[in-house]
């Protein structure tokens, strides 16, 4: 998967742009010139992430700007020692500041960080400073130039990629929900598995989203552009429906002893994984997909398994756990639709139904970044979590460059490379790659010093860059420590062409990066360190906030009966976005010191309330998009505005600033009574049948005793979710708001 994936290629994009340049103008004798192009090849490669060619331009064209103005400045500061240091302060303080504008401002913060580090390996005379940063420049409008080309050579190359990928992670996630259903003691390290996956799928999602709805609007519909979308709509209705089909484990437990009944189910989900993860090779080879029968095949034993389940179960006993195995089946089949759905578009768009989402629909799908100054001025503040970043950093490299310098280090700047690259704004991940780093250098630096006991060949030497070049930029994002290994490898390589003492490299290079290791994680810690509890806050109230946006959504659904509305997708959308966010931000938390993890147990409360939420939503709206249901009733409704009060109650707790509006309704308890009373009357006609000899439900009364258990239970358990949302916040409130 490794060789298929977008970052392969953006390495090996990235290699070849920095190899041409220095082997043309080595040919011609001038390598001088080619190796500022070069570094401004490697400095504005952080710009080429996954996303539209306007975007990328942009990124590229001011990263080009920015690492331009911060060589010119760096290179006359160094005339005196003072001047420097002051200079390397604020151009780190500044760069790192512009990460306040997200992703993409944060790749440019790194190309401009990375541009004072280099700026202190090189010296260049006063008339040729002129000539260096002439070629930088060059080197940023050759990269331009070559992601253009190779853009207009495979206009579709990002999007097949991150689709490819999307597949693969989503078959893995189904995957691993299978394993759940039948673990009992392996249970807590899969669920940790799935709250990441989940999160790096919604993350997918929202740059395909860009991508191809952005293209969209660009150039309007065409066949493949279709056939990508078709897809995407797929795989985020497979998401859902995984979410929708919420299971309370402990009770599975209970109801199924024997994990016999359950090992079917495994199965179906083990089959459609691979089957996702198969197409994800497909879909980049651009091979066609064959025919097989075995997700059909899967369902119909599945099938044949709850017939003989029910033969063998005592009724009304045992009704409880055939509706759950039954509810377990819709959900596989409703599954198997969308991966076959699948498998039809990549063979032929034509036979599946066409999109016709308008202009102004489009752009309410894709999330827009706001680039104005305002934005950068709202961060000059303390408490600002980028702000404190930016001057945590800043301390950090003057720190280390004074140190290395006045102990005589042989090159100083590799220990502030080693900060701009491990420092982040929360210290648990700094200290992860702090970890990772040192590993990766050593394993890169014995590996690399194997390598020159073997051979003296400069060839070998330069062969064995470039594949490591292009290896570590393909394995930045996938596997940090990997990713060190062969940077390490790179450089050592590089330095061996000409130094004459190769040991000498790998002994400062491994003693550097320590070096800077220790400082990067002593300065998170100290230097008004940013702790992950303190910045939750703002994330918990702004994921409510989307989960009561998406409860309301679903009302509207149940209402109108209107499956195609925009509004809900929108909200849902939002919904996935924000508990993604959430999760990700506990996971920081979780990396930070345990005695920095401030009521981390209340903390992990509030996320599995919020996550158990968003999946009984999903469950409840799947269902009714899925389904025909009946008439929407005065007592859902009070049960929806119970629950909308709950956790508009729970925003205020979270920012004084705003007035709750509650809503007024029926007597909750009375509303609960008569949905309770809807499927008793149902089961209790369903007995009277089995009694009068009809042992074979009919569908309509299959659905409405499905929809009558499914609409109670969710809504009960929707309730004394909103509930404990309420009573966790105060918690939190109390605690952290006092």
């Amino acid at each position: 998967m490794f060789l298929k994936s977008s970052n392969f290629y953006r390495g090996v994009l990235q290699t070849i742009a920095v190899i041409i340049p220095l082997a043309s103008f080595n040919a011609f004798g001038y390598i001088t010139y080619a190796i500022p192009i070069a570094i401004g090849v490697f400095l504005n490669a952080p710009g080429n992430t996954p996303g539209t060619l306007k975007r990328k331009t942009y990124s590229i064209l001011i990263g080009t700007s920015l690492v331009m103005a911060v060589t010119l400045l760096m290179s006359f500061a160094k005339i005196n020692f003072l001047l420097l240091i002051a200079t390397i302060a604020v151009l780190s303080f500044l760069s790192a500041l512009i990460s306040a504008y997200g992703f993409r401002g944060s790749l440019i913060a790194f190309s401009g960080l990375l541009a004072i580090v280099l700026s202190l390996s090189k010296d260049v005379t006063e008339f040729g400073i002129w000539l260096h940063v002439g070629l930088i420049g060059v080197g940023g409008l050759w990269f331009l130039f070559v992601v253009s080309v190779f853009y207009w050579l495979a206009p579709k190359k990002d999007e097949d990629q991150l689709l490819s990928e999307t597949l693969y992670s989503t078959g893995s996630y189904l995957k691993i929900r299978g394993k759940l259903l039948v673990e009992k003691e392996n249970r807590e390290p899969l669920l940790n598995e799935i709250l990441k996956l989940q999160t790096q799928l919604n993350e997918k999602h929202e740059v395909l989203r860009e991508l191809l709805l952005s293209e969209r609007l660009k150039s309007g519909r065409s066949h493949f552009d279709e056939k990508r979308v078709l897809i995407f709509i797929s795989l985020v209705d497979i998401l859902e429906l995984a979410l929708a089909n919420t299971i309370d484990y402990n009770k599975i437990d209970l109801i199924f002893e024997n994990r016999k009944a359950l090992k079917k189910f495994k199965k179906m989900n083990i089959t459609m994984g691979k089957h996702l993860q198969v197409l994800s090779e497909i879909l980049v080879h651009k091979k066609k997909v064959q025919s097989k029968k075995d997700l059909l095949v899967g369902l119909s034993q599945t099938l044949k398994f709850i017939e003989k389940h029910i033969k063998n179960t005592k009724l009304p006993e045992g009704r409880e756990g055939i509706l759950i195995l039954r509810n377990l089946y819709d959900y596989q089949e409703r599954q198997v639709a969308k991966v076959r759905a699948i498998r039809r578009i990549m063979n032929n768009v034509s036979q599946e139904e066409k999109i016709t989402l308008k202009r102004t629909e489009v752009q309410q799908f894709i999330t827009t970044e706001n680039y104005s100054i305002r934005i950068l001025l709202q961060h000059f503040t303390i408490q600002s979590p980028i702000f404190r970043h930016s001057l945590r950093l800043t301390i950090a490299i003057v720190i280390g460059f004074i140190f290395g310098t006045l102990v005589g280090v042989k090159n100083p700047y590799w220990i502030i490379l080693t900060l701009v690259v491990l420092m982040r704004p929360s210290y648990g991940l700094t200290k992860e790659r702090a970890i990772n780093r040192i590993i990766g250098t050593l394993i890169g630096a014995t590996c690399a010093t194997i390598i020159i006991l073997i051979t003296t060949n400069t060839i070998v030497y330069m062969v064995l860059a470039a594949i490591s070049l292009t290896i570590a930029f393909s394995l930045l994002q996938q596997s940090y420590r990997s990713a060190a290994a062969f940077i390490t490898v790179n450089i050592i390589f590089i330095y061996a062409l000409f130094e004459p003492n190769s040991f000498i490299v790998v002994k400062y290079r491994v003693l550097d990066t320590i070096i800077g290791a220790i400082l990067a994680v002593i300065a998170n810690y100290v230097l008004w360190p940013t702790w992950e509890f303190m910045n939750l806050k703002p994330i918990i109230s702004t994921t409510i906030q989307k989960n009561r946006a998406y409860l309301l959504a679903i009302k509207n659904l149940y209402h109108t009966k209107d499956t195609s509305n925009l509004n809900y997708k929108i909200a849902r959308k939002n919904a996935f976005l924000g508990i993604s966010n959430l999760n990700a931000a506990f996971q920081r938390m979780t990396q930070d010191p345990k005695s920095k993890q401030k009521e981390v147990g209340l903390i992990y409360e509030i996320v599995s309330l919020n996550n158990t939420f968003i999946s009984a939503l999903a469950s409840t709206g799947s269902f009714i998009q899925n389904h025909e249901t009946t008439t929407s009733s005065e007592y859902f409704d009070a049960f929806i505005s119970h629950i909308e009060n709950q956790l508009e109650n729970s925003e205020v707790l979270l920012d004084k600033d705003r007035q709750a509006v509650i809503k007024q309704h029926l007597s909750i308890e009375t509303a609960q009574e008569k949905l309770k009373n809807s499927y008793d009357i149902l089961s209790n006609k369903r007995d009277q049948q089995i009694k009068a000899g009809q042992t074979i439900i009919d569908k309509q009364m299959r659905t409405q005793l499905q929809e009558a258990l499914l609409i109670n239970n969710q809504l009960t358990w929707l309730k004394t979710l909103s509930e404990d949302i309420h009573k966790s916040t105060k918690k939190y409130n109390k605690i952290f708001m006092p």
